[in-house]
């Protein structure tokens, strides 16, 4: 799946969308950098979510995993600021979320507040 290695905590949360997560058509690993990649601009570059999932109720989740450790780098910050922007303005299609680490529950919350 794209560049997804076969393990590690980013293969985790691909498990996770794939056997856990109620509600999901399909989803896509979201692979950086190519003409079919989406990505959100920052005050400097564009960043690319790791996973983008079509829920069955025809809405899209998009999903940035990072790891507790970088989770409130500033960079990481903005990111989540963008995002949270990209899915307000989206008229209720479209979820974003920058779990913290393993967080897999922040995800359930947000397909299903």
């Amino acid at each position: 799946i794209g560049d997804l290695k076969s393990d590690g905590e980013e293969f985790e949360c691909a498990v996770f969308i794939a056997t856990q997560l109620k509600g999901v058509k399909y989803w896509v690993r979201n692979t950086s950098q190519k003409a079919t990649s989406f990505s959100l601009q920052t005050g400097t570059d564009r960043f690319y979510p790791d996973f983008i999932v079509c829920l069955n109720d025809g809405r899209i989740l998009v999903i940035k995993y990072k790891n507790t450790r970088d989770w409130e780098l500033s960079e990481n910050i903005e990111k989540r600021i963008i995002g949270e922007l990209w899915e307000r303005r989206s008229g209720g299609k479209r979820l974003f979320i920058m779990p913290k680490g393993q967080d897999w529950d922040a995800i359930i919350r947000k397909v299903f507040p």
